[in-house]
């Protein structure tokens, strides 16, 4: 082989090299416990602060917050347990209670390794099985979190989903488990449903294939709309944690009518007010 058809050849493979992917870099996990998958970069990035709020004051989901802190627990001693789908109204705290379990089993001590939470944005789904191989030697523990799952009308990114799960040769690592939140019970749309039994040869098997993804989860746990009453529990909850000194019926009277200049009663409905309430009084919201 001349010398100019091996200065080409390197120079052909020095190319592809550079528009290659990288490969997944394996951080260390013991630096903090959450991290950020960026599927673009093929690495878990640490993330130093969590946003979110103690467990203590999500309100008006006791069955659900127990069933999944159980579920977390079960799981963070290497006991079996279920990828968790939560669903239903918005505002009602499931990604929050999501990151509260975590930190609530973390805090209470007694695990071999500190469990890790990382999170997957929507738009990276297809790169999960990337993340799964990444994690499934690693000593730790991880929650896979994907905030607001759900796919529309042409995206196939949800059968990547389904053979990471359970579906693939590999399947799940035994030391991951997906929580995934979604206003979707079976995260679709309804109408996706109802067009492919319209246009389907079989318009049952065309609904199954798609329904079969939220199968994946075996813990559903449904979030509804919460009443006055346990609307107002947020209030005074958040109100009584950040010391906010106010009148209590004129908390109530303001907290009421700032969820019906909204349309809605939620436990983000109930922070958005208690933020207005600490800026209007000068009261900084401390231990955030």
């Amino acid at each position: 082989m001349s010398p100019e058809t091996v200065a080409l050849l390197t120079r052909i493979v020095d190319a592809l090299e550079r528009l290659a992917p990288p490969a997944p870099s394996k951080p260390d996990f013991g630096v903090v416990d959450a991290f950020v998958w960026r599927a673009e970069k093929g690495a878990a990035q640490p993330v130093l602060k969590v946003n979110r709020v103690e467990l203590s004051l999500l309100r008006g989901v006791d069955r659900v917050r127990d069933a999944l802190m159980e579920n977390t627990n079960r799981f963070a001693r290497g006991l079996p347990a279920n990828n968790a789908l939560l669903w239903g109204a918005r505002g009602m705290g499931k990604s929050s209670l999501v990151k509260a379990a975590h930190a609530e089993v973390n805090a209470a001590g007694g695990l071999e390794r500190p469990l890790k939470l990382i999170e997957i944005h929507r738009e990276d789904i297809d790169s999960l099985p990337d993340l799964m191989g990444l994690l499934r030697d690693d000593a730790h523990r991880f929650i896979v979190f994907c905030d607001d799952l759900s796919f529309d009308g042409g995206d196939a990114s949800y059968k990547a989903l389904k053979a990471a799960l359970e579906g693939g040769v590999e399947g799940r690592p035994e030391n991951v488990v997906f929580y995934a939140t979604s206003n979707r019970r079976h995260l679709l749309p309804r109408e996706m449903m109802e067009n492919e039994r319209s246009t389907a040869i079989n318009p049952g098997e065309a609904v199954e294939e798609k329904v079969s993804l939220s199968d994946r989860f075996g813990l559903w746990l449904g979030f509804h709309r919460c009443s006055q009453d346990e609307y107002l529990q947020m209030v005074f909850g958040y109100a009584d944690r950040f010391g906010i000194d106010a009148p209590r019926d004129e908390i109530e009277r303001d907290a009421l009518e700032w969820a019906t200049t909204r349309g809605s009663r939620s436990g983000r409905t109930a922070w958005q007010y208690i933020q207005e309430l600490a800026g209007r009084l000068g009261k900084r919201l401390e231990g955030l």
